[in-house]
């Protein structure tokens, strides 16, 4: 098994970290909205991305590396988790008074920024294994997103 670099290390902690906090946004979508059918599809694309983070951290303890704890190899947040809560975050905002519209935009807006960063950690130097998983739940969430960008235009 190929030794984990530093880009391997980033990779897996930004995107457990995007996955928990696009599984904690969906969520919150969820309750947010009035339609009990995207009740049921956010629930479970909230239960998707906690599955992705917790594959992701299956498979980076195989490469000994420790997501659980939060740290980078630099010890802090990278740009691009803080930049998908930053745009997770807006959900509430969106909840409160909101249409279900509304609502789906933000949803929308997670995923946008989730699948910058999962460009961002393909283009890294990583394993296959990586590579191969990584992209599996890079073109999941894209699913998602055209599956919530169809919604929302549905949704009155």
């Amino acid at each position: 098994m190929a030794t984990p670099n530093e880009n391997t290390a980033r990779a897996y902690n930004d995107l457990v970290e995007i996955n928990k906090t696009g599984a904690k946004g969906y969520q919150e979508a969820a309750e947010g909205v009035s339609n009990p059918q995207l009740k049921s599809e956010l629930s479970r694309l909230s239960q998707q991305r906690a599955q992705f983070a917790s594959e992701l951290t299956s498979q980076a303890s195989q490469y000994g590396l420790n997501v659980t704890d939060g740290n980078t190899v630099e010890g802090v947040l990278t740009d691009a988790a803080a930049a998908v809560h930053h745009g997770w975050i807006n959900i509430k905002s969106a909840i409160t008074g909101q249409s279900d519209t509304a609502i789906l935009g933000e949803c929308e807006t997670g995923d946008s920024v989730a699948l910058k960063a999962y460009e961002t950690a393909l283009s890294a130097d990583l394993p296959m294994q990586a590579k191969s998983i990584i992209e599996q739940q890079r073109s999941e969430i894209l699913n998602a997103k055209n599956m919530v960008t169809q919604m929302k235009g549905q949704v009155k």
